[in-house]
């Protein structure tokens, strides 16, 4: 399955290279709402509220209502997550707050899964050079993708797996990297990171894997309406 990205930053759709350099800006949130709402999923991330910069909350809660959205960016608390959910969210995407001193934070995990249900909760697993990264991709953990996910797994329903290595860059997915994760977990997985052609969704979905694609769509690389939106 394809899922697109919605990446907010000041209130503007953006897609970053790496997660660093600003590659596509719009303000048209309105016109991608409307090409969006024919997809099952859509991922949802506030940007500013992962940095720690601001938030989106307002237009994060218009979006849902209107789309099926998986939401993530900046999710630190139960509470938030349930706010998020009250809003619409269907999931929430829970990233660095997953992981404490360096391991994963299994007893706030649990805590997650306790009072929501952990078939609504997606732990996000970003990766660089094969090794964890968090806080905005700008701190490299010495535990693996496949380690982690091990660890998260019984507190969650999903995992989202960000290959930073070649994020933004459309030059296609690692596919080793994926086959990694893949083996590592049972659960529902989501690859992003470099998904740039048909084949590569289609070579995922092989796998059992959905695809988020987001800097292939915004730039007109990948179509994935089987006609042009009106």
């Amino acid at each position: 399955m394809l899922i697109p990205s919605i990446d907010l930053q000041g209130g503007r759709i953006v897609q970053l290279v790496q997660g660093e350099k600003l590659a596509v800006e719009t303000g048209d949130v309105e016109s991608w709402i409307e090409r969006f709402a024919r997809f099952p999923q859509v991922q949802l991330i506030d940007l500013d509220a992962a940095k720690r910069t601001g938030d989106n909350s307002a237009l994060v809660a218009s979006i849902c209502g209107r789309l099926p959205c998986r939401v993530g960016g900046g999710i630190r608390s139960v509470d938030r997550a349930e706010r998020l959910l009250s809003a619409g969210a269907r999931k929430v995407i829970v990233g660095s707050s997953f992981f404490r001193d360096g391991s994963p934070d299994v007893a706030l995990a649990a805590a997650f899964a306790e009072a929501i249900g952990a078939d609504r909760v997606i732990a996000a697993v970003d990766a660089r050079g094969g090794l964890v990264v968090i806080d905005g991709w700008r701190t490299q953990l010495s535990i693996t993708p496949a380690d982690a996910m091990r660890a998260l797994e019984p507190y969650v329903g999903e995992f989202l797996f960000t290959n930073v290595d070649v994020e933004g860059l459309m030059q296609g997915v690692d596919r080793a990297a994926i086959e990694r994760t893949r083996a590592a977990t049972r659960r529902r997985l989501t690859a992003a990171g470099g998904v740039t052609t048909k084949e590569e969704v289609d070579w995922l979905d092989s796998l059992g894997v959905d695809a988020v694609v987001g800097m292939a769509i915004y730039t007109g690389r990948m179509n994935p309406w089987p006609t042009p939106p009106v």
